[in-house]
């Protein structure tokens, strides 16, 4: 179906569950930049993008036009084992606060994977099962993506080779193990089970990995592997397109109960999350039906908009993917091995580096022992042990809720509560017992990681 103005309630269950993705770039005047082939600097083609991802999935990457994607019936059958997921209302932080604002939040850790990621998990592995294929590889950074789709694979009976993020994989055993236990593989990145790892370990000995290096291995074992293809967890468009049921859910809600947001807040790392949130919001906003104050929150560790640069660069360390256009660091900046794991990417998702260039959103960067602060004084009121990414979004909405104290304003605030910290008690320990640490990367060392940046000519 193309860009028509439908009511979502059309799309909409009994329950009030999306039956329809929702694709923000449909109502986007300027669509995101297209990836790039590495070798020839040219717009990789469908041919070309399906040697890495799923048919299906290929066909979502590159839809800008078509505005509601239907959710296959198996996939909502899945759906309704944890979805609708609650929208909450603090009434107890607004309390302690003593703000005059209104604050309400997503609730996506009501499933056993702890977090928001199995919305595209299970579409991603359901679409390649569709295809026939044998098994996934995937990379994850805290965990939660990684669990998500062990659950989804194990839940299909398909294999899953997961690539973690060598920080994460000695400080979340844990997460680790409930991955294996839903029988997934998990090797700690960078590694010396394939070329690009053996790569990066000798150009970096000792390094705590990341995002980028898991891209890497992952792809490389899904090309060299027949029956395999490559998933990712955020960034890419039709990640955000399956994680639109996040906001048309929240929407849904605050539309039957007559509320409007005026400011929405999301923890921001490939986008995943914030994008998902976002989404029919900000379709309204593009078509000029209303207008929020949209702010994307992101570590100071890694602030891939607050201090990167908008231009083309690899999605992976290893240089082995497309190219994308997104606010970056640098393929090759590894950031701290902070407690943020899921939110230490070098880029940004397309679509919000775009909504974010033309002025759409606000961004800003956290410092990690202020998150944890906010994190703890959430779980003590609200009752629920936040993420650490998930924080990030609970301290700015603790801010902009402090300022309406301040000017007496009574603004409405939504923010994304993407997961529980059960798996990230190493993290509140080492704020409990004040051994944490807050690294914020200085203007030489983005500027030594932006010099890689590979040098695009569009023809």
């Amino acid at each position: 179906m193309k860009n028509e103005k439908i009511p979502y309630k059309i799309y909409l269950e009994e329950n009030e569950m999306p039956t329809h993705y929702y694709n923000v770039r449909a109502d986007m005047p300027t669509k995101p930049a297209p990836l790039l082939n590495p070798a020839t600097h040219q717009p990789m083609t469908a041919e070309e993008l399906e040697g890495v991802f799923c048919t299906e999935l290929v066909k979502q990457e590159l839809d800008n036009t078509t505005a509601f994607i239907a959710i296959p019936d198996e996939i909502r059958s899945f759906y309704k084992m944890y979805r609708p997921s609650p929208l909450v209302r603090a009434y107890e932080l607004e309390r302690k606060l003593q703000t005059p604002a209104k604050i309400y939040y997503k609730f996506e850790g009501n499933n056993t994977s702890g977090s928001h990621k199995l919305n595209s998990a299970i579409a991603q592995a359901y679409y390649a099962k569709k295809q026939g294929l044998k098994g996934l590889t995937t990379e994850t950074g805290a965990g939660q993506w990684g669990t998500a789709l062990s659950m989804a694979c194990a839940y299909l009976d398909m294999d899953l080779k997961v690539y973690m993020v060598k920080g994460s994989y000695e400080q979340k055993p844990f997460r680790r193990e409930v991955m294996r236990t839903y029988g997934a593989s998990v090797t700690p990145s960078p590694s010396d089970t394939t070329e690009v790892g053996r790569r990066i370990l000798a150009a970096h000995p000792g390094t705590t990995g990341s995002l980028g290096c898991a891209i890497s291995e992952a792809v490389e074992y899904a090309v060299s592997h027949e029956g395999y293809r490559y998933v990712l967890g955020s960034v890419l468009n039709q990640v955000l397109l399956h994680q639109s049921v996040i906001g048309l859910e929240t929407k849904t809600a605050m539309d039957k109960y007559g509320i409007v947001p005026d400011i929405i807040i999301g923890c921001a790392g490939g986008g995943s999350n914030l994008g998902g949130l976002i989404a029919p919001f900000m379709g309204q906003q593009l078509r000029g039906e209303a207008n929020y104050h949209f702010i994307a929150v992101e570590p100071a560790s890694c602030p891939s908009l607050t201090r990167g640069k908008y231009a083309y660069d690899f999605c992976d360390t290893g240089m082995i993917c497309p190219l994308a256009k997104m606010y970056t660091l640098g393929s090759n900046f590894i950031p701290s091995p902070n407690h943020a794991g899921g939110l230490r990417y070098h880029g940004m998702s397309p679509v919000l580096s775009e909504l974010y260039d033309e002025g759409l959103m606000e961004a800003r960067s956290v410092e990690q022992t202020a998150v944890f602060e906010a994190a703890e004084y959430f779980a003590r009121i609200e009752g629920i042990l936040p993420a650490p990414e998930s924080s990030h979004a609970i301290k700015v909405a603790m801010d902009e809720a402090i300022k309406c104290k301040q000017t007496g304003e009574e603004k409405t605030i939504l923010f994304g509560l993407t997961g529980t910290g059960y798996f990230d008690l190493v993290a509140y320990q080492q704020y409990n017992d004040h051994t944490m640490t807050d690294y914020i990367p200085t203007d030489e060392d983005l500027a030594r990681s932006l010099e890689t940046l590979p040098n695009v000519k569009l023809c």
